[in-house]
């Protein structure tokens, strides 16, 4: 999708530009990127760096929550039960279908490259209206690990944004790269697969290693 704004031309340069090299790239260099010529657009656009980064990510979040959406009313209808596995699923495939159907190249190594903001923290995605359907399934998650214990049912939820980032970033790094294709589902399926099994591993008795 073509640019239209000088503002949604700064996010797309930005998006791309922390994609690549980080959250300290010179605001200089997204000015450039994004074919401006004035050094303080950023701070009228956005007031700081803080508050570009969370315009990066607000940028591709009403998508998404529609997408997720969706994709939980299609479970619902459906007469499979859901589980942990349909769960992630509709966390995750909106994101793989923004490479495949929207041509969006940079967004998962951006939240790579920004776990720890306070855009991406639980609070942020729990306590936030627009998020919807992350709260939903993050909730409906949690039911499904109620047999765990309640400290590592947490960690194992912390434990999957890490990794869901982590494998995203990967696949469009691979994609770019031309070893797979973006709508080729099979590694979108085993992407599901290794972030269920993230939640779901078997609890094994502590021993020493010896």
């Amino acid at each position: 999708m073509a640019a239209t704004s000088v503002r949604e031309r700064i996010i797309l340069a930005a998006e791309r530009l922390i994609a690549e090299r980080g959250q300290g790239v010179p605001q200089r260099d997204i000015v450039l990127a994004a074919e401006q010529r004035n050094n303080s657009v950023i701070q009228y656009h956005f007031g700081s760096r803080d508050g570009l980064i969370e315009a990066i990510f607000e940028y591709r979040l009403a998508g998404l929550e529609v997408r997720r959406l969706e994709l939980l009313a299609e479970q619902s209808g459906s007469d499979r039960p859901e589980n942990v596995h349909t769960l992630v699923r509709a966390l995750v495939i909106p994101m793989l279908e923004l490479t495949a159907q929207h041509g969006v190249s940079h967004y998962a190594r951006f939240l790579e490259q920004i776990q720890g903001h306070a855009a991406v923290t639980d609070a942020a995605n729990l306590g936030d209206e627009r998020r919807t359907s992350v709260r939903v399934i993050m909730r409906r998650l949690d039911s499904e690990l109620a047999a765990l214990p309640p400290r590592l049912r947490v960690r194992r939820l912390r434990a999957l944004s890490i990794t869901l980032f982590a494998l995203l970033a990967d696949h469009e790094r691979a994609v770019e790269a031309g070893r797979i294709r973006a709508g080729d589902e099979r590694p979108w399926h085993e992407i599901v697969d290794m972030l269920a099994g993230v939640l779901t591993a078997p609890v094994t008795e502590w021993a020493p290693i010896r």
